[in-house]
């Protein structure tokens, strides 16, 4: 269970509660008195209220666990399930992009370049990262090493977590929106295998920029979506604070996108969300991860590329004079 700090507000019922058990414990311990009954009545409270509340989150609930501050980022998992990873650093053409990350590493004996994502968790570090949101020379630091992957035979692991990509002017002057175009092209026509997770937010071209893989794996409170469930209420509502009804008119959970086919997989999360317990959603990362690069490695590079085309290819569903096409 999240500390009381830290929990969200539809969580608040069980921060009563953890902060009741807290003031139990307070009173037992200035006064000697043997509260384990009672401890053990309100921890059972919230075990039952945990399974209530997290068997039926809404999308907007999904998308605020996603965000959770204590949730583990790219690094967290890389260190965790990868050995000897070396970050490689900068496009060769303008700068180093912080926000994107990249470099070689090994997964259970098997040479692999690794590209995310990255946030921070202060407030220096948030800045120094962007918040995750990159600029065009961290798409274009990504396509280097997906180059150089590829030059190599190594299989390309993505984690995407991020709002979107920066939409600054700076971003804007150093071209952006070619920057991810390009990655998209190329990305479809990569000789090597590649797999992509969604480990938080997966908005908008942003998250598509290193996202067009063999593979999508998704934890089951992510979000991947062609917009931010507020940038979608500025637009359709004018008003941000109907970003819950947008989280669910954008279908954005990963239960959705699995049954469309969009995704591969959904990795499931510890109850509350990943950051409850980060070692077991690495654990679960990294089974599946194996199991999906295993596939991928004995492809041919014609199979593989073939493979990719027809995923790509038959991607979404629409409806038209009362018939369902894809």
């Amino acid at each position: 269970m999240n500390t009381p700090d830290y929990a969200l507000e539809f969580e608040k019922p069980l921060r009563e509660l953890v902060m009741e058990i807290e003031s139990v414990r307070l009173r037992s311990t200035e006064t000697g008195e043997d509260v384990s009954q009672q401890v053990a009545q309100i921890e059972k409270k919230i075990s039952k209220l945990e399974k209530e509340i997290y068997a039926s989150l809404t999308p907007w609930q999904r998308v605020q666990i996603a965000r959770h501050a204590k949730r583990p980022y790219a690094l967290d998992y890389v260190a965790q399930i990868f050995e000897d990873f070396q970050e490689l650093h900068g496009d060769r053409q303008y700068s180093d992009d912080r926000a994107l990350i990249g470099g070689t590493a090994f997964f259970e004996g098997q040479a692999v370049m690794i590209i995310a994502h990255q946030k921070g968790r202060d407030t220096k570090e948030k800045i120094s990262r962007n918040f995750g949101m990159p600029h065009p020379e961290g798409y274009r630091k990504a396509l280097r090493l997906m180059r150089m992957a590829e030059k190599f035979h190594l299989p390309v692991i993505t984690f995407i977590d991020t709002p979107g990509a920066f939409p600054g002017v700076a971003s804007e002057e150093r071209h952006v929106s070619e920057a991810i175009a390009v990655n998209l092209r190329e990305m479809a026509m990569l000789k090597t295998p590649t797999i992509s997770i969604v480990v938080g937010e997966g908005g908008s071209g942003g998250a598509l920029g290193i996202g067009v893989t063999d593979k999508v794996l998704m934890f089951e409170n992510s979000y991947y979506s062609v917009i931010s469930p507020e940038g979608c209420a500025a637009i359709l509502w004018k008003d941000g604070a109907a970003a819950p009804k947008a989280a669910e008119a954008l279908k954005l959970g990963a239960p959705h996108l699995f049954s469309q086919g969009i995704i591969d997989e959904v990795i499931e999360e510890p109850v509350g969300g990943a950051h409850n317990d980060p070692l077991a959603t690495g654990l679960a990362l990294k089974a599946s991860l194996h199991k999906h690069l295993a596939g991928l490695v004995d492809k041919t590079t014609d199979d593989l590329l073939d493979s990719r085309y027809e995923r790509y290819r038959h991607l979404g569903v629409y409806e038209e004079a009362g018939t369902t096409k894809s």
